[in-house]
């Protein structure tokens, strides 16, 4: 996956994992809190996942770019 699929994917877990929460809280039950919960932390994991690999895809491409005025 690329950095913006992890990024959207991870915002859209991270959302839906609040919502679960939500309901979870207004009926009671403790395992879809739960869930909610594991899958918010899910979201925040995939969207670092993607950011890291914007990281690194901007390092790599000031590398190149600074290695290719040296040439």
């Amino acid at each position: 996956m690329g950095s913006a699929t992890d990024k959207i994917k991870g915002t859209a877990n991270e959302a839906i994992g609040k919502a679960k929460q939500g309901v979870g809280e207004a009926i009671g039950s403790d395992k879809m809190q739960g869930e909610g919960a594991l899958q918010e932390i899910k979201g925040k994991g995939q969207k670092a996942v993607g950011e890291a690999k914007e990281a690194a895809k901007e390092s790599v491409n000031k590398a190149a770019d600074a290695a290719n005025k040296n040439l």
